[in-house]
């Protein structure tokens, strides 16, 4: 299977509201313009930006990700 046959990997845990001082989705952390690019970008550009997601916790005020579901560990 090439990238391109392949599925669309995706950060979206489906809890979609965006933190106001970051411009980040307090969900997959991901900023506006990159969730609305996500299908048109290449493979290797949405792999360098999920590398980068566990960086951007810290940038989520803690007032916007109170109620955020935990992710789970693995």
């Amino acid at each position: 299977m090439t990238d391109a046959d392949a599925p669309i990997e995706t950060p979206c845990i489906r809890t979609c509201r965006v933190d106001p001082d970051s411009r980040l989705c307090i969900g997959c952390l991901r900023s506006m313009d990159e969730i609305g690019r996500w299908g048109s970008m290449s493979p290797a550009e949405r792999r360098r930006i999920m590398a980068d997601l566990p960086a951007r916790r810290g940038r989520i005020s803690p007032d916007a990700e109170a109620g955020l579901p935990r992710r789970k560990r693995g």
